[in-house]
């Protein structure tokens, strides 16, 4: 453990009608053994109870808002825009934190550049571990869910935040942009960051999710040909599935 908190970390979660499972998103910040954080909640205006559970942690909360936005990935810069700290973490909710997540990820920064890097942790998804950073498989572009990322801010001042029109992964389009375009250094943290829910906008739209995936390997300069035949192979897999 760090003997001084070097890093403030930020958190951002963004949310609408969460009330099922908000409660245990917070408590999974709010509760990190860690004394160097803030926590950011921008809520798109819900009307089932989430903002009458978010208020019971209010005094908990750097900066909260509950207004209408233009979807998950406008509400996400919305809070980028709030951040103070050093280290992002974005943390949805229908997701959480497993414990001890922000000392283990201001270690691994410890004695790094922090403008130069981004880091991956593992995730469960499916009731299974899933690791956030796989080498072997930068060639096809293969990223954890979010949820495990945590990217310095300055490095968000730089190659800028989640680009609206991608409406199911503009989170992707950053990582793919950071590695392939920006050539930013990884860390890989081998442990459980954090619980993935089932259930997400792009595994409910899978065509437009991986028609999304192509475009932005060729917008970075991926070959369409080899973009079109993945797209293709992993549409395939996918309905096979269903």
């Amino acid at each position: 453990m760090l003997s001084k908190s070097k890093y403030k970390i930020s958190i951002i979660t963004v949310c609408f009608n969460a009330a099922e499972t908000i409660e245990e998103t917070i408590k999974s910040v709010i509760e990190q053994r860690y004394d160097n954080w803030e926590y950011i909640i921008i809520d798109a205006g819900s009307y089932d109870g989430t903002l009458e559970i978010i208020e019971k942690y209010r005094d908990k909360l750097a900066y909260f808002v509950s207004e209408k936005d233009y979807g998950l990935y406008h509400a996400m810069n919305k809070g980028l825009e709030k951040v103070t700290g050093d280290i992002v973490g974005i943390i949805n909710a229908d997701d959480y934190y497993y414990d001890d997540v922000f000392i283990q990820v201001a270690n691994a920064f410890e004695e790094k550049d922090v403008d130069n890097y981004i880091l991956w942790g593992d995730i469960v998804y499916r009731n299974s571990r899933v690791k956030g950073w796989r080498e072997n498989n930068l060639r096809t572009g293969a990223f954890a869910p979010h949820p495990s990322m945590f990217c310095p801010k300055n490095v968000y001042n730089r190659i800028g935040g989640y680009k609206l029109w991608y409406k199911i992964l503009a989170d992707y389009d950053f990582m793919y942009r950071a590695i392939h375009k920006y050539k930013l250094k990884s860390i890989y943290l081998p442990e459980t960051i954090a619980f993935f829910r089932d259930g997400g906008v792009a595994s409910q739209n899978i065509f437009r999710s991986l028609a999304e995936e192509m475009i932005i390997k060729v917008e970075y300069g991926e070959r369409k040909g080899f973009a079109f035949i993945q797209f293709i192979l992993k549409l395939i897999k996918n309905y096979r599935k269903l």
